[in-house]
């Protein structure tokens, strides 16, 4: 029988002003039959406890992976990561992750779905059910908590999924494109969302998504990356005020910062304009 992964708990070490997350010096490297790939460069970086941190870059510039060696699942290359005072050497209990696909269970209700959390964690159900129940009426699932996955929109699912990864309070919560597979009105809805669960939670946020608009409307500040292998280019801080509705787009402060992000998307080649290029 393998042995059981040991998982490491936030709770209980945090230290006053000082951030969560801790990124020093990490790359990652991974080794082919051929060749190796060079995923992500020398890479440093700092979130603060409760900050909502969208990274933005082309892909494969190693966004997923650097999320994937913060929540430990896998190991740098070189450097070294920290989360909660303590360096990141296995999986992380005290996390929420959410991916593009929603990734539930057909079999079970969305209620149910909300609450494997429980069995992940040895949480009884009872204990769960409560917050489980309230998350679904704040996104507007409660009428759908008897129903199951077939049964659901693509928006409605992915609700669900965030509610399941948020249902045990983690203090980080971990977003790889979570609405990338959504259509344009259901991914605004889903903006409005999560920053409504985010302000009842307060957990720290680490949100890849290809939008920049999506990016500069969520978050505290936007991590821009370069072409593979990645590495950090720029860091943009967001000093919108919140709630942001969706009406902010028309605020002259949201188009100068979108227009920063892509314009250090084109300069790095990123993003082509061929309207502009030389006949």
């Amino acid at each position: 029988m393998a042995a059981q992964i040991p998982s490491v708990s936030l709770r209980g070490r945090r230290r006053e002003g000082r951030p969560l997350i801790v990124v020093d010096s990490v790359t990652k490297s991974y080794r082919t039959k051929r060749s190796i790939t060079h995923a992500l460069d020398a890479t440093s970086l700092e979130i603060a406890e409760g900050e909502f941190v969208s990274v933005i870059g082309p892909s494969g510039c190693g966004k997923s992976t650097l999320m994937m060696m913060i929540a430990g699942l896998i190991p740098p290359t070189e450097g070294r990561i920290f989360v909660g005072g303590e360096q990141v050497v296995s999986p992380i209990d005290d996390v929420g992750i959410v991916f593009q696909e929603d990734l539930l269970c057909q079999w079970k209700s969305t209620l149910d779905n909300v609450l494997m959390q429980g069995a992940f964690r040895d949480v009884s159900r009872d204990q769960l059910r409560e917050r489980a129940v309230r998350m679904l009426e704040r996104v507007g699932l409660s009428e759908f908590a008897d129903s199951y996955p077939d049964e659901l929109s693509g928006g409605m699912r992915q609700r669900a999924s965030i509610c399941r990864a948020l249902v045990h309070n983690p203090s980080l919560l971990l977003m790889d494109e979570p609405f990338g597979a959504l259509d344009a009105m259901t991914r605004d809805q889903m903006a409005l969302d999560i920053q409504a669960m985010w302000a009842d939670t307060q957990s720290t946020v680490f949100f890849i998504t290809h939008s920049i608009t999506e990016a500069v409307m969520l978050s505290d500040r936007v991590l821009v990356f370069g072409p593979p292998p990645g590495v950090l280019v720029d860091e943009v801080r967001v000093d919108l005020p919140r709630p942001r509705r969706l009406s902010v787009r028309e605020d002259p402060n949201y188009a100068a910062l979108v227009g920063r992000i892509r314009t250090r998307l084109e300069d790095m080649g990123v993003i082509r304009d061929y309207t502009t290029a030389e006949a």
